[in-house]
């Protein structure tokens, strides 16, 4: 049987891993696949509109969009025959998602696509892994556009940072907090509740727990939102305990949101860490018919050089329908600067964030005399972290950031070749942080992981205001900087903050009248 490899497909093992045994060939697993859209020119060319910042066509219903550019019935049928010839079980088929999810051994899995799965080993743990493309028969060419699941090796982190102990000159400035509602007044976030919006939050781990939130917004004096868990891919509301590990970002995002939007409902969609799990969560979210999302909060990531390119492809794609029907998607862009964790000593970029379609959401520290802002620059706390910013190596320079610099420590600017990370900023730093709760604890937290819903309760109440969703923003922000508070102090690592848009800060901090005055 012919077969041909599948672009953008190619695995290696973790770094610092290594491949102990093959995988058990009886363990069985789902897998995800995503196939070909409909209709394809005609939604990039109603993106493209918006991008150019043409809002004179309305945002598609979500019914309306399944039926002009889900999948194609046909190629269903030629992924259900394929999944039988194999002896693969069709769990679940989703044409608006254009979405497979198929379940067997590995044994079949191997012989279905041409792969060799390792169980492998690493400091963290284990994970199933392989080597090279996947696979895929002829019939399938042009059909399928990814296969997620074969491995499951941790894809994201949460950008998230607890405040520690500090020492020397930071000590001899006093730590402060803030909780959400002081800093919605003092980014002069227009008044509202977000009643009548539903915000999505993707999690790949860990939970919350009713009474915490309860408890929490009632010291704050504001309404308890509406909070469900939606369960994709098996993955549940299981929070660990543990206030350091994922339930941290959890209670971060639903507490953020709930008390900037309090009478938003808020769906967290809990998806297992895998590319697998990060994608089928979003497009979840995204087409969701029974919460309808018109915002979605990612504080999830990593590097884009530990993505494969399908991946990265298919969550862009999503983040672009997200654009069509009106959905703005916020992401955080990470918290450990300029290198973003990697240890090559070359400047990288965090994914989601990376992608054009999604808010690029990167991190400030931010200083308050009373009702007022005193400064805010930077976030860049060495070893407590960095906002994470700086250009992409996978995806093109989009039009709004054509006349964009980066500015490096010598004052050089550069303009950018590809897409440039972030697009906007808020408060991330710890010891400038949040007031949560997490796992019965009061606490603070910082990261960009706080920016992505800070910026996401924002655009809750902006679309409450304006009776409509503001969807893809990014065009209309870039033209009017002036909504934002722009950063010219600090650098992130290899950048440095200047006048105009920046990769520490992208345009800025918000002003959120003025952010929400662009929107007519």
């Amino acid at each position: 049987m012919a077969r041909i490899p599948l672009k953008g497909s190619e695995r290696d093992l973790l770094s610092g891993s290594r491949a102990v045994a093959p995988a058990d060939p009886a363990e069985r697993l789902e897998v995800s696949v995503l196939l070909r859209r409909r209709a394809q020119k005609a939604l990039l060319d109603r993106v493209n509109q918006l991008a150019g910042g043409d809002r004179s066509a309305p945002h598609l219903a979500r019914e309306e969009f399944a039926q002009q550019f889900g999948a194609d019935p046909a190629d269903i049928a030629a992924v259900r025959a394929f999944a039988e010839s194999h002896g693969l079980t069709v769990v679940q088929e989703h044409a608006a998602r254009r979405t497979v999810i198929l379940a067997g051994t590995v044994a079949q899995f191997q012989a279905a696509f041409g792969v060799k799965l390792q169980h492998c080993e690493h400091a963290a743990g284990t994970y199933r892994g392989r080597k090279g493309p996947i696979q895929l028969p002829a019939e399938l060419d042009g059909i399928v556009e990814a296969v997620l699941g074969l491995d499951n090796r941790p894809q994201a982190q949460p950008h998230f940072r607890m405040r520690g102990t500090v020492s020397g000159d930071i000590a001899a400035a006093a730590t402060v907090a803030f909780t959400p509602i002081q800093l919605a007044s003092l980014y002069e976030f227009p008044s509202g509740t977000g009643q009548g919006q539903c915000v999505g939050i993707i999690e790949l781990g860990g939970g919350f727990t009713p009474a915490d939130l309860q408890a929490y917004f009632t010291r704050l004096k504001v309404g308890s939102p509406k909070v469900t868990a939606v369960s994709v891919d098996h993955g549940k509301n299981q929070p660990t305990g543990n206030a350091n590990g994922p339930d941290g970002e959890v209670m971060l995002d639903i507490e953020v949101i709930g008390a900037i939007a309090p009478q938003a409902s808020i769906a967290v969609y809990f998806a297992p860490n895998t590319d697998a799990g990060f994608l089928d969560a979003i497009t979840t979210a995204i087409h969701d018919t029974t919460n309808k999302p018109s915002v979605i909060s990612i504080s999830w990531g990593a590097p884009e050089s530990s993505w494969t390119g399908q991946a990265m492809t298919a969550m862009d794609d999503a983040f672009q329908t997200a654009a069509a029907l009106g959905i703005t998607v916020c992401a955080a862009s990470g918290d450990n600067g300029s290198s973003d964790g990697v240890s090559d000593n070359a400047d990288h970029v965090d994914f989601p964030a990376s992608s054009p379609y999604a808010l690029a959401c990167g991190g400030t520290s931010l200083r308050a005399n009373r009702a007022s802002i005193a400064s805010e620059v930077v976030w860049n706390g060495g070893a407590g972290g960095a906002g994470g910013g700086g250009v992409s190596s996978f995806f093109a320079l989009p039009a709004w950031q054509a006349d964009a610099r980066t500015t490096n420590g010598n004052g050089v600017a550069t303009p950018l070749s590809k897409r440039g990370v972030p697009d906007v900023s808020g408060d991330a730093d710890p010891q400038t942080g949040y007031e949560v709760r997490v796992d019965g604890t009061d606490t603070v937290i910082g990261g960009t992981s706080a920016v992505a819903p800070l910026w996401a309760g924002l655009l809750a109440r902006i679309n409450q205001i304006k009776g409509r969703p503001v969807g893809f923003v990014q065009p209309q922000l870039y033209q009017n900087p002036q909504a934002l508070r722009d950063i010219t102090e600090g650098n992130n690592g290899d950048f440095s903050a200047s006048a105009a848009w920046d990769a520490c800060t992208g345009l800025g901090s918000p002003n959120g009248q003025k952010v929400a005055a662009i929107f007519k």
